[in-house]
């Protein structure tokens, strides 16, 4: 135990480790342990950002992917998605409703789906900035190449989030087909950090196949890659994918790794995750007491948000309303936090 705190607080003055060290972290993971890491990365998370979390409007754009990824719900292999794709007007009255209500970051997921013309998206990305000057802007729509992120950038977009999944690439290829490729993956992360985006990556926790040597890989990646973003979350099987019966991830894990990221870089914007919080009845609350500083609730139109389902059971109490938005004010009063009306950049 005593060499386990000795590199919890070797990582809060270096911000680095070896890829021996984050295994020896990772093996000798235990409840004392965590309690005295989640003391550094909370102080660590409120020395920057003192007791204010970050809100997103999370609005899913469209639920069509062609790819085939082996752990989603929305994968193009699957024929029981009611597929939907949203309208420009749906889009912005999300935005407009948001507003009303504090947010001032949109993020625009989806799938990866042909049928939304990437000029389209730029356009409807140039009226949300023409609407809302003071909103931040984030993509979440996948790969893309780099002119097609360009294009992005100049109209507007200020984020882009992009998990890499697995930096381990053999791990990589067996939650994936091989129609997908890691370099692919990893090209694409590296034109958005040239191209200006904040750039957020990460990973599930306790994926398929998913060893303490995927972990540390991941982790030693993310201390190269150094983004401003980094989004983790539990692993969730979905009944209609090839990983129906893989365990899911655990909480104890996610929030141990959380809390490592934030130690990692004390200014990261650091999401409590809606999987997070689908495990865990106080998985949001519990996430930021590790070190989370944002969270996401959903914009999006009900039909949209119930057949975005990226894995079984998700978390959905009709966010987009002014009730809900205030009981996640009243949750996070309670553990002494408090929404910042705020695009949140990166400091």
């Amino acid at each position: 135990m005593k060499v386990a705190k000795a590199l919890i607080d070797q990582l809060e003055t270096t911000k680095v480790l070896t890829k021996e060290e984050w295994l020896y972290l990772l093996e000798h993971r235990n409840e004392s342990l965590s309690q005295y890491l989640f003391s550094h990365s909370r102080a660590a998370a409120q020395s920057v950002f003192g007791n204010d979390v970050y809100i997103r409007g999370l609005i899913e754009i469209s639920n069509f992917c062609k790819n085939n990824c082996y752990y989603c719900g929305i994968r193009r292999g699957n024929p029981g998605v009611n597929r939907y794709r949203l309208s420009q007007r749906e889009i912005l009255q999300c935005c407009l409703r948001g507003y009303d209500l504090g947010f001032r970051t949109f993020v625009l997921q989806g799938g990866e789906d042909p049928g939304f013309r990437d000029e389209d998206l730029a356009n409807t990305v140039r009226i949300i900035k023409e609407w809302f000057p003071d909103v931040a802007v984030t993509l979440s729509v996948g790969e893309k190449s780099r002119d097609v992120y360009q294009m992005f950038r100049e109209a507007g977009a200020d984020r882009y989030l992009l998990r890499h999944e697995t930096y381990l690439r053999s791990h990589y290829e067996s939650l994936h087909p091989n129609s997908m490729s890691w370099e692919r993956r990893i090209q694409c992360l590296e034109d958005l950090k040239s191209l200006g985006y904040q750039v957020g990556t990460g990973f599930m926790v306790g994926s398929p196949h998913q060893t303490n040597e995927c972990l540390a890989e991941d982790l030693l990646f993310i201390q190269r890659f150094s983004p401003q973003m980094v989004g983790i979350g539990p692993f969730i099987p979905h009944h209609q994918t090839p990983f129906a019966k893989e365990p899911a991830g655990t909480l104890d894990l996610t929030l141990f790794l959380l809390g490592v990221l934030r130690l990692m870089n004390p200014r990261l914007l650091l999401p409590a995750t809606t999987a997070l919080n689908t495990i865990a009845p106080q998985g949001r609350q519990m996430g930021i007491l590790a070190g989370a500083n944002v969270i996401m609730p959903n914009l999006s139109p009900e039909f949209a948000c119930k057949n975005y389902e990226l894995y079984d059971h998700k978390k959905y109490s009709g966010m987009e309303n002014a009730e809900a938005i205030e009981k996640i004010r009243n949750d996070l009063a309670k553990i002494g936090y408090e929404i910042k009306i705020s695009k949140g950049d990166f400091k």
